[in-house]
């Protein structure tokens, strides 16, 4: 019997001469073999296009549960609504909010501030465009989504520790650029059937480890 903890033995005595021991070892979940720490682990790739459709699915760690082809699409297609649905949900503050708070330095009674054009609004970074959810973390796993330009979707399940989130998306999307969007057989918003993109990243990623 194997418990969760710090690596020990310990020795238990009952009555009637019966014993049993238990070995501390670390258990990670839903995996029934011990994952080393050392390593953060990348459970799985997902692509959605622009209409929430699933059009590439790769797992790569074994030991996790298996999902159908229809639970695929049902969490792809469940994604993007959610998505859209942070995305208009990003909060617009009033811009004369913002203009005709008093400037600091000025003294009692007196006012800096600026009104703005009737109907103004600005968002709370005006740098950064609107985005929909960018990650989602659990006990268990950390959901990271990328959205290019065009709308298409990466989501990056990872182990909650991993770090460097931002540079295996990086190589994912360089990946799927390289093998991808320049194979002149390739459809766009099709599902991906390209050999070669399998086989570069499923390389990548063993390197990793």
């Amino acid at each position: 019997m194997y418990v969760a903890g710090k690596k020990q033995t310990q020795k238990f005595l009952f009555p009637h001469h019966l014993s049993f021991i238990l070995h501390a070892r670390p258990l990670r979940f839903p995996f029934d073999s011990p994952v080393s720490t050392a390593i953060r682990v990348v459970y799985s790739l997902i692509i959605i296009n622009k209409a929430g459709g699933l059009i590439y699915q790769r797992e790569f760690h074994a030991g996790l549960q298996q999902l159908s082809t229809n639970d695929f699409l049902v969490l792809a297609g469940t994604f993007h609504g959610v998505h859209a649905i942070t995305h208009s949900l990003t909060p617009q503050i009033p811009a004369s909010a913002a203009s005709t708070a008093p400037s600091i330095g000025t003294t009692a009674g007196t006012s800096t501030s600026t009104t703005a054009p009737s109907g103004a609004w600005t968002l709370p970074n005006p740098s950064l465009p609107k985005t929909g959810i960018e990650v989602l973390e659990t006990d268990r796993f950390r959901l990271t989504c990328f959205q290019t330009l065009t709308g298409t979707k990466f989501l990056l399940f990872t182990d909650p520790p991993t770090a460097n989130i931002d540079v295996i998306m990086r190589k994912v999307y360089e990946l799927y650029a390289d093998y991808v969007m320049k194979n002149p057989f390739y459809q766009l918003e099709m599902p991906v059937r390209c050999e070669a993109f399998d086989r570069h990243l499923a390389t990548w990623m063993r390197g990793r480890t």
